[in-house]
């Protein structure tokens, strides 16, 4: 996939990475447009090409209590607003194959989340929207294993498609990344690191997800210092209050210092 297929993504520096970030769901118009207008802001001063992620509805709950939405089309109107008012692409998760049509109307980049990657009918619905396709890979997945899930987009003649590590299960409360699959599926598209979900800790007894933010830089420099064409990040101005995985979001007011050491380390590399 050209990133410059991608509508709206800026090529102020075609050697850096590129960005896709935001809350981990839209829990509101006020709070995803001051999330954005905060990372547009810093994007822009570092040249960052940048994509807003929010999901319009939260499908893979722990339990049934947590929050899934404030309504598919209610959250999906807000995504689009804030294309419209900065200027950038949007990206949002898609669980069903109906989603698909529905969520293209609005975004940019269909996400297909890393428990489903495996769910045949929900990637071709959405490489069929002709929209750009982000594969999370599975966390029980190798990422040689990946090159299927590119296969079924590309057999749909949709070229658009990136790759997404988000970690790998360790034993059953934890995640590890494992560096060496970054270039092996970079062998078949685009690929991002998901820093914070790649620091989640799933399967808590009190059935939230728990997390290790103080980690985040780690696994970022780490992911740039490997080659790494994006990153993910999910960010938040209060965290601790967040509606759906607070627990592994980076504080919006760390952001801007932790992109601007990325990049550094990123200009070291593309010198060598």
């Amino acid at each position: 996939m050209k990133l410059e297929r991608i509508p709206k993504l800026k090529h102020t520096n075609s050697n850096n990475f590129f960005l896709l970030a935001g809350p981990c769901a839209i829990e509101g118009e006020d709070m995803a447009l001051r999330i954005a207008e905060k990372v547009v802001e810093i994007t822009q001063k570092l040249q960052i090409p940048y994509v807003f992620k929010g999901s319009f509805r939260k499908a893979n709950r722990s339990r049934i209590d947590s929050f899934t939405g404030i309504g598919d089309k209610k959250a999906l109107q807000i995504l689009r607003k804030v294309s419209e008012t900065f200027d950038v692409p949007t990206v949002t998760d898609i669980h069903e194959s109906s989603d698909a049509a529905m969520a293209a109307e609005y975004v940019d980049v269909l996400q297909i989340p890393a428990f489903l990657v495996r769910q045949t009918e929900l990637v071709v619905a959405a490489a069929e929207t002709g929209k750009v396709v982000n594969l999370k890979k599975g966390q029980f997945m190798s990422p040689e294993s990946m090159q299927h899930a590119v296969t079924k987009v590309t057999d749909c003649n949709n070229e658009q498609v990136m790759v997404t590590d988000r970690g790998t299960m360790f034993g059953y409360q934890d995640m590890i990344v494992d560096f060496r699959g970054i270039p092996t599926m970079q062998q078949y598209a685009p690929t991002v690191l998901d820093v914070t979900h790649s620091l989640q800790q799933p399967n808590q007894s009190v059935g939230v997800t728990g997390g290790r933010p103080d980690m985040i830089s780690t696994i970022a420099r780490a992911g740039i210092a490997v080659g790494v064409d994006g990153l993910f990040i999910e960010t938040h101005f209060d965290p601790a209050n967040a509606k759906s995985d607070g627990a592994n979001m980076l504080d919006l007011s760390k952001l801007e210092k932790l992109l601007t050491d990325l990049v550094a380390i990123r200009q070291t590399i593309v010198t060598l």
